[in-house]
């Protein structure tokens, strides 16, 4: 199985990127997670990236706040999907990250998940995944399954309670 490489502009990033550490294994997916800065160590971001599809990897994660370049680095640096997660910051509340990493120029696409959604950006991942891997496409329709049966139930407990 391919990896997801999950990198974070800085490591006051972590909280976030957690949730996409935590979902990759949830769903027995391996990943590498280091701490790259597009401007502060753009040498080895750029070896990791060029790098990555001969390393084992099938997708990058990249996490950042404020000026966001880290996922736009990489997507320039790998034809792997790129896959971005905008990190809330003290300033502009993570619109700032969020339109530095949604705004690339065509011909370098970038996946860009909500400010702080490094669950979906984990999710997104597995999907990508799951296109040549059955048992990861088959734990994908099991979840979205379980997910609609607690809405369900959800649904029912509130119907019961208040449509009488």
């Amino acid at each position: 199985m391919k990896k997801v490489a999950i990198i974070m502009g800085s490591d006051s990033d972590l909280p976030v990127v957690e949730k996409a550490i935590d979902t990759l294994a949830e769903y027995g997916v391996p990943s590498e997670v280091h701490v790259y800065s597009a401007h502060r160590t753009p040498v080895e971001a750029r070896d990791f990236a060029v790098n990555a599809k001969a390393n084992g990897f099938g997708a990058v994660i990249c996490a950042a706040g404020k000026a966001a370049h880290l996922a736009g680095a990489f997507a320039a640096n790998t034809t792997l999907p790129v896959i971005g997660i905008p990190v809330k910051s003290s300033t502009l509340d993570g619109l700032d990250a969020l339109l530095s990493t949604v705004q690339m120029p065509s011909g370098i696409p970038v996946a860009t998940v909500a400010i702080d959604g490094a669950a979906n950006a984990a999710l997104l991942a597995v999907q990508i995944l799951a296109v040549s891997d059955e048992e990861l496409a088959e734990k994908l329709a099991n979840a979205r399954e379980n997910a609609a049966k607690t809405v369900l139930e959800k649904d029912k407990a509130i119907a019961e309670k208040y449509n009488k």
